[in-house]
């Protein structure tokens, strides 16, 4: 008994009080996706993951058993190694189902909704800026910077790959901030829309007259919107191209049943997969610093600011609209879908119970999924340029 107590003491001096903290955080992240509903099918695979991650001598990980034999393999590294840091294949793939789950009818009847997408991406850049002022104190680089930056994105599997393409050593960090921030917009939008806008603005209506979608502009926008992000952000093209081949997947007709294996089935996998293979980068040595609560600070600023930007531009275009836009519309435009046009809906209708904001909300959320992939896209070409 006495063998087995100095064991266990001994494995918990070989983690120590990190790896206590790192199955806190693990237990706290599979709460609040019980609990709380907050992105079960994410937080619960990671917060699992981190747990398996920080048992000492944890065969989820590669081990030497024998002294200059091969390592073991332990199959969560194995996993990141060849699916994210190799090839980063399931934050790729998982864009097809996400796609395929997309209707952009309510954006292809009011086009005008893609420049809330575009304007909701600003908290990205203030993010990359006051990462950038950090950078001296917390000894970010400019790569890691851009990476922190993505967050604001509202979008994981951007904000995964990009950081991975990066190799910032802030993954696991920068994901659980990005997933963490979309399970709580019904919490961090109503702060920021209230913060910048008043009763009387969010009391805007705004008639939904939807012109009809035709069939072939359906199957066009796909093609079209990955061949013109291709040529403004060739960088962008594996993330726009998985987005739009999945909803082309959706709109062409001829493959109901894919279209909706893609929805369920094989988004439901690869997400439970990318959920437990990302908790590699939740090792305790290299999430347990206080980086880590800088990256999620600054996250959160993104996600302010995300609904700021997009808020901000709707108010600028009604000094010019005639027919006023409920401001509300442009904190929309992020790429949290469907929560934030959820939200936004949910807001309009408690300030004024006839107010329907759904559907010129879910225009702008859709455009924000376009936008993010886009300036994703963006940044992983501009900053290895600005790197030479």
């Amino acid at each position: 008994m006495d063998f087995l107590l100095d064991g266990v003491l001994a494995l918990f001096q070989a983690g120590g009080w990190k790896m206590l903290v790192m199955w806190a955080i693990g237990g706290l992240l599979i709460y609040l996706a019980i609990a709380k509903g907050f992105e079960p099918a994410l937080l619960l695979p990671m917060g699992f993951g981190a747990i398996l991650v920080n048992i000492p001598l944890s065969g989820a990980l590669d081990q030497f058993l024998i002294p200059g034999a091969e390592a073991s393999h332990g199959i969560i590294q194995w996993l990141f190694e060849t699916t994210i840091e190799a090839s980063e294949a399931l934050p790729l793939l998982l864009f097809i189902g996400i796609g395929a789950m997309i209707d952009f009818g309510p954006l292809l009847s009011n086009p005008k909704m893609i420049l809330f997408g575009a304007a909701a991406q600003f908290g990205i850049f203030f993010a990359i800026m006051v990462a950038a002022l950090l950078a001296p104190v917390f000894g970010f680089t400019l790569a890691d910077c851009a990476s922190i930056g993505i967050i604001g994105a509202a979008d994981g599997p951007t904000s995964i790959l990009v950081s991975q393409i990066f190799k910032t050593p802030y993954v696991g960090a920068i994901a659980v901030a990005a997933y963490s921030y979309m399970a709580l917009v019904p919490i961090v939008q109503p702060f920021a829309i209230k913060l910048v806008t008043t009763k009387k603005e969010r009391m805007i209506r705004m008639p939904y007259n939807p012109k009809s979608v035709s069939r072939m502009t359906r199957l066009l926008f796909p093609i079209c919107v990955t061949i013109v992000a291709g040529l403004v952000a060739p960088a962008s093209v594996s993330l726009v191209g998985f987005l739009m081949f999945g909803n082309l997947i959706r709109e062409c007709g001829v493959l109901d049943s894919l279209s909706q294996t893609a929805q369920k089935e094989f988004a439901n996998i690869i997400t439970l997969l990318l959920g437990i293979t990302i908790s590699f980068s939740m090792r305790a040595e290299y999430f347990v610093q206080v980086n880590t609560l800088i990256i999620m600070a600054i996250g959160l600023l993104a996600f302010i600011f995300d609904s700021i930007g997009g808020i901000f531009f709707a108010k600028f275009l009604n000094l010019f609209s005639k027919n006023k836009i409920n401001p509300m519309i442009g904190a929309a435009g992020i790429s949290a879908f469907p929560m934030s046009a959820r939200v936004i809906q949910k807001m309009a209708l408690a300030e004024d119970n006839q107010n329907h904001l759904l559907m010129h909300a879910v225009g702008a959320n859709v455009a924000g999924q376009i936008a993010s992939v886009i300036a994703g896209g963006m940044i992983l070409g501009l900053v290895p340029q600005m790197l030479k």
